[in-house]
């Protein structure tokens, strides 16, 4: 894999099924001990309603920013290699999984190619994206310029989102 100098990015992690809080937990590890990367920060885990396909179990989501030396193509390889190993498997798009990674932002890159687009084209409409993010915009760098408190605030007065009790370890 090739190394650019570190970036910040922010990504998104949701499950739905199976141990949804370890899937998290796996995800944010896993994400860690990529090469030339860290997590910067970790927003609180919220558990939100389906959206799109209402006939499925809750979520728990939660958005990491993350300061990598990979590049945009490498980190998706990346996080999907992970989605895989906790059981993800690409079926009904918007349907139930046990694993989800989405790069939301990545600095200083856009990108509309099919397989990868920068900014994420939903992140924007969706609560269970905004409100976690909102809680760690601050380490947003080379970022858009984006009240994202404002657009969190609008998408959770329409969207059911609430804070995850996460038990003690």
């Amino acid at each position: 894999m090739n190394e650019l100098p570190r970036s910040r990015v922010f990504v998104s992690l949701g499950a739905n099924l199976g141990d949804r809080l370890g899937a998290l937990v796996a995800a944010r590890e896993a994400l860690a001990t990529l090469p030339a990367t860290n997590v910067v920060a970790a927003s609180r885990i919220f558990e939100t309603a389906p959206q799109d396909h209402e006939k499925q179990p809750s979520f728990l989501n939660q958005v990491l920013c993350l300061e990598t030396g990979l590049r945009p193509h490498d980190l998706l390889a990346e996080g999907q290699r992970i989605e895989g190993e906790h059981g993800r498997r690409r079926g009904l798009r918007f349907g139930p999984r046990s694993l989800d990674i989405d790069i939301l932002l990545f600095q200083d890159v856009e990108a509309e190619e099919p397989e990868l687009m920068l900014p994420h084209p939903r992140m924007l409409r969706r609560a269970f994206v905004l409100v976690p993010l909102a809680e760690i915009w601050g380490c947003a760098r080379g970022m858009p310029d984006l009240d994202v408190a404002a657009f969190a605030q609008a998408a959770a007065r329409d969207q059911a989102v609430r804070l995850y009790d996460v038990p003690e370890a």
